[in-house]
Order: C-alpha cells, then sequence, then structure tokens
C-alpha cells in the first residue's frame, strides 16, 4: 500500500467511523424515547429508497445539496469559508426567475441556457462583493457573506411583496412561468421512454447537476486556473513568489461559487415551484457548508454526502410521520450529530485510525 492509498483509506474510515458514532448516539437517543432504532433505522431507509416517491425526494433534495457543496469547496480550495452560499442561491434564483418571467412564451431549449446565464451572473456577483472586500480591503469573508445574506433576504421580501407580485394576490410571490419554462420533471422524462414512475420534483436538473460534479473536478485538478486557486488556499506566500495572483484568485473563486450556489434556482424555480417564492432556499446553504466538509470538498465526496443529506431529509420525513416519539426536532438532532461528528470533531478518532492503517500497510509489505 502506497502513501496516497493509505491517506485515502485513512479519509474513508474516519468518515465511516464519524458517521458510525453519529447514528450509534442517535440510536441510544430514540431508545430513551422508547421507540426501537433499529425500527427508525429501517423506517428511514425505506422512505428514502423504498420506494419511487421517496428516492425522487431524496435525489431532488442531494441536487440542491451538490450546488450549495460544490459553492463551498471551490472557496475552501482558495482558503476561504464561504457561507454565504444561502444569499448566492437566493439571488442566483431571482436571476433566473426573471429570465422565466420575461421570456416565459420562449422555447425551452433558449430559455434554459440563458437561466444558466443569468444564475451565473446574478449568484457570481453576490459572491464577487464580498470577495472584492476580502482580496482588496481585507474584510473577512465570513462577516460579509453573512451580512449579504441578510441582505439577500431583505432584497427579495421587498421585490416579492412590492414589485414581482400580481396585482390582487397576497401572498408574496410571482405569478407562474408558462409550461414552456418549465424544466421536464423525471417521470416525464421516464415516460419519454415508456417507463412509468411516481411524479415527484424530481426534475433533469440532477443530470445538470452530476455535470456541474465532472466539470468542478476537471477546473480544479486538471487547469492552471484551478492549481492557482488550490496554490493560494494552500500558501498564500509562495503563491506571490510565484507571480500568482492572490487578488484575483479570491474574486475568482467567490464568483464560481456564487454562481454554482445560484443553480439551486435552476431546481427550485425551474424544476419545481415555477415561480418566484420567498425563501425557496430553506436552509440549502448552510447545509451545503457540511456537504462539502463531509465530502472532504471533492466533487465525489460531495456527491455522496449531498446523497446522505437528502437521505435524512426525505427519510427523516418519513420517520417523524411513521414514528410519534419523533418529530422534526428529532431529525435535525440526527442532522446535528452527523455534522458535529463527521465535521466539527472530524479528528477525533483520527490518531487511532492513522496507526491502525500504518500497521496494516507494514503487513502489507
Amino acid at each position: 500500500m502506497n502513501e496516497r492509498q493509505a491517506n485515502t483509506l485513512v479519509v474513508t474510515l474516519v468518515t465511516l467511523v464519524n458517521l458510525l458514532i453519529a447514528f450509534l448516539i442517535s440510536g441510544i437517543v430514540i431508545w430513551i424515547l422508547g421507540e426501537d432504532p433499529w425500527f427508525a433505522l429501517k423506517t428511514m431507509l425505506y422512505g428514502a429508497f423504498g420506494y419511487d416517491e421517496g428516492l425522487g425526494y431524496t435525489l431532488y433534495y442531494t441536487t440542491n445539496f451538490i450546488f450549495t457543496g460544490l459553492a463551498f469547496a471551490v472557496g475552501f480550495h482558495c482558503g476561504l469559508f464561504n457561507i454565504g452560499a444561502e444569499g448566492q442561491a437566493y439571488i442566483g434564483g431571482l436571476g433566473v426567475g426573471l429570465i422565466c418571467l420575461w421570456l416565459d412564451n420562449w422555447p425551452l431549449w433558449l430559455v434554459f441556457p440563458l437561466a444558466i446565464l443569468a444564475s451565473i451572473i446574478f449568484g457570481g456577483i453576490w459572491g464577487a462583493i464580498p470577495g472584492y472586500l476580502k482580496a482588496k480591503r481585507g474584510s473577512h469573508e465570513v462577516v460579509t457573506t453573512i451580512m449579504f445574506n441578510f441582505i439577500a433576504s431583505v432584497i427579495m421580501v421587498n421585490l416579492l411583496s412590492h414589485v414581482l407580485r400580481p396585482p390582487k394576490n397576497m401572498s408574496p410571490e410571482s405569478r407562474e412561468f408558462g409550461e414552456g419554462v418549465w424544466i421536464p420533471q423525471m417521470h416525464e422524462i421516464f415516460d419519454w421512454f415508456g417507463l412509468e414512475i411516481t411524479r415527484t420534483p424530481l426534475n433533469g436538473t440532477f443530470i445538470f447537476a452530476l455535470l456541474s460534479l465532472f466539470l468542478v473536478w476537471r477546473f480544479i485538478w486538471y487547469t492552471r486556473w484551478g492549481y492557482e486557486l488550490r496554490t493560494v488556499g494552500t500558501n498564500d506566500t509562495a503563491a506571490v513568489y510565484a507571480g500568482i495572483s492572490v487578488s484575483k484568485n479570491i474574486i475568482i473563486a467567490m464568483v464560481i461559487g456564487g454562481g454554482l450556489a445560484g443553480f439551486v434556482g435552476i431546481n427550485e424555480i425551474m424544476g419545481s415551484s415555477h415561480r418566484l417564492m420567498l425563501n425557496f432556499q430553506a436552509g440549502i446553504g448552510f447545509t451545503g457548508i457540511a456537504v462539502s466538509l463531509i465530502g472532504r470538498n471533492h466533487p465525489l465526496g460531495i456527491l455522496l454526502a449531498a446523497l446522505l443529506f437528502g437521505i435524512l431529509y426525505q427519510g427523516g420525513a418519513e420517520l417523524s410521520f411513521e414514528v410519534q416519539a419523533i418529530d422534526r426536532h428529532m431529525v435535525v438532532l440526527i442532522q446535528g450529530l452527523v455534522i458535529l461528528f463527521a465535521g466539527a470533531l472530524e479528528n477525533l478518532f483520527r490518531p487511532q485510525i492513522e496507526q491502525f492503517v500504518k500497521r496494516l500497510s507494514s503487513l502489507d509489505s
């Protein structure tokens, strides 16, 4: 076993052990409440995978977490802690909604690329401003991105309450888009091939999310720009010595992260609600931080972590419905334990696991 394989094994075992501890403690809490932990686990897994409707919702949530996880990961590789994906997704979704409201009589094949471009521009600008403040004024990105999350919320409340809300409509939301700009839902796509599945919010954006994972992977590890970005994140002093612009890469990383977060609007607005609504992002941006950290900021890990949180969201909803003693607050507790052990306490058992892998490597050699 070479050093790279050993490091990969360590990272994998650390993640699996932390998740196991989180679920073990969750099981103990469920047992204290007087319920069967094994039944709770089976109920959660059945709710997430046991039937096509549950699987559809699981992958629908997974799609959003992929985008916000990637948004955080790009900044993290540049040494940034971007917690503004919530606001960037909100403003990116505004761009998507405006395009759909303006061009809802156009065919989808024309509107879709324009909506992608709008989400990149709006979300990218919302990420670029904190990036500029970090690069040129030394403002900490955590403070500025939190601030911009609140500003985004205020802007959207004002627009949807006074500007985009149709006359005589009391709900703070825009009118419904024309059906021609709706992204086909997965049951419609399967119907094209003569297959029938239950209707869910899962739509073609899931395929676009998988493509985004591949493109981010190629960008970060196989392009000169990705190399410069990672160099700045690893050692900005060495980056300056090598002639790499630190400020430029900080701004670029925040623009890309904001654009990726803006893709949430594609899934939520074009693919599901078909209108601009308040709080359509609903905490997805903050969950993306945990998704990226648990996935070790790698696209493959983000895919698996996003799927895990999709399972927790959909399976948790099934669990709270089936088991009387477990409500949505208990589901949030389970999610919190996963974040605690797989994120904040990720290195709790790392020394023991490294020793185990080292002994395993010596036996192998």
